[in-house]
């Protein structure tokens, strides 16, 4: 049994230890944004796209760079036999033919494009297109991430503010059952109605345990998105999160969705990039021109030998077959265009529905504040009334723990609109393409 004991003390100890080494972090939502950006994997995979796409511009380019190779060989020959048809005079020759059973020879050769249809010119502006897509879809993640990082601020603010008042009611309910206690002995409560204020006090508990539930898995959240260790407590600073004054109609903001959204921009670079695709493939019909040079070297022992054979000149090539092959990628190329401009379109009666949804969502957020505040002035006032008859025989316990759990609803409605509304508010910029412009104001 002693041993049994001192396990479990040593258990408490160490969970003792653990919680009070858990850091606490007070974070600002500026803050929260910072390292969000700073740590975000998808911001990260982002960059490793420009990347990528910078290498395959940089490829596109390369391509108008000389070709050069060079080539060599050593041969080793079996009972060769060498007949050289050149006029000579035989007058004191042999007649013998030499014997070879080796040979040398190694080739310098090297190409430059003066022509080639356009191919080139329009491979580079098809990538360069490509590029810079990549990098506005960079941008659009970032807004996602700044968002994601303002929705995940709001919820763990949310999460604490949902605990904070269990906590308060928790104890009111305490107190109003240790009261009823009282008044139950003294033969002035009927038992039945103890027993509704205890219940009401073991439901709050419950409410409680899972707010503190949500409100960890809120902190886990945020803390992925920002980098932070796991077990970092954070406290949301809410100093200077507050509604801001903005004028702008919903037509403004359709406007502006049109004119700033990365997507939209990116996606007509990729149609871009699409018709220079369709010329890419066209130019294959015409011919490549090269300025060509080159040099050689050979030895066949006892034979000949060749050295100093510097070559240069201009080239001509044309593949016959485009003739025939080249109208089914220039039809394939025109078929990507085509599925671009109905993508653009499409586009563009999505982000006018996200706007008009972000607009009314934000609209009904902000009527939802209104409401709750009159609502928790009702409760409040409710809650006053019913404990004054209460106090005085003329409310029944039913009413007033009723009264009391109205007043939690509304208080705590009345705080999670408040958060919504500031979340409406940044999807709405998010949807117009505005957001991180608006953040640096």
């Amino acid at each position: 049994m002693k041993n049994k004991m001192k396990i479990i003390l040593a258990f408490f100890s160490l969970l003792t230890i653990q919680l009070a080494a858990q850091e606490k972090k007070v974070l600002t939502l500026n803050e929260a944004i910072d390292l969000g950006i700073q740590n975000s994997k998808e911001l990260k995979n982002s960059q490793a796209k420009i990347e990528e796409a910078t290498a395959v511009l940089k490829e596109a380019v390369e391509k108008k760079l000389p070709d050069a190779k060079v080539s060599g060989s050593y041969l080793r020959l079996n009972s060769a036999n060498f007949d050289l048809k050149t006029k000579t005079n035989n007058s004191g020759s042999t007649g013998e033919t030499p014997k070879v059973s080796q040979a040398m020879y190694g080739l310098l050769n090297f190409s430059l494009p003066i022509y080639a249809g356009g191919r080139i010119r329009y491979g580079i502006e098809s990538s360069a297109f490509l590029e810079k897509a990549a990098k506005l879809d960079a941008e659009a993640d970032k807004d996602e991430v700044i968002q994601n990082t303002i929705e995940a601020f709001a919820n763990l603010f949310k999460a604490n503010t949902a605990v904070r008042l269990m906590k308060e009611n928790l104890q009111q309910a305490r107190q109003r059952t240790k009261d009823l206690s009282n008044l139950e002995k003294n033969g002035l409560l009927a038992r039945n109605d103890l027993l509704k204020a205890e219940l009401q006090s073991s439901n709050v508990e419950l409410s409680l345990l899972d707010a503190e539930n949500n409100r960890q898995l809120a902190n886990v959240n945020m803390n992925l998105l920002l980098g932070l260790p796991v077990a970092t407590e954070l406290v949301p600073d809410t100093t200077g999160v507050e509604k801001k004054d903005d004028s702008r109609v919903l037509d403004e903001y359709l406007q502006a969705a049109l004119s700033n959204r990365k997507d939209i921009a990116a996606m007509d670079y990729r149609k871009k990039a699409a018709e220079s695709g369709v010329k890419a493939g066209k130019a294959e019909l015409y011919p490549g021109v090269a300025l060509t040079g080159g040099y050689v070297a050979a030895d066949i022992p006892h034979v000949f030998s060749v050295t100093n054979a510097v070559n240069i000149g201009v080239g001509v090539s044309y593949n016959i077959s485009s003739l025939w092959k080249t109208k089914s990628k220039v039809q394939q190329a025109e078929a990507k265009v085509k599925q671009w401009v109905i993508t653009e379109s499409m586009m563009d009666d999505k982000v006018r529905l996200q706007v008009n949804k972000s607009y009314l969502d934000l609209l009904s957020n902000r009527k939802k504040i209104e409401v709750y505040a009159k609502a928790v002035e009702q409760a409040q006032e409710n809650y006053r009334i019913v404990k004054n008859k209460f106090d005085n025989s003329l409310a029944t316990t039913t009413e007033l723990l009723e009264a009391d759990l109205a007043q939690l609803q509304a208080t705590l409605s009345y705080t999670l609109a408040r958060a919504d509304a500031f979340v409406a508010y940044n999807k709405l910029l998010q949807t117009a393409g505005i957001l991180s412009t608006d953040l640096k104001k």
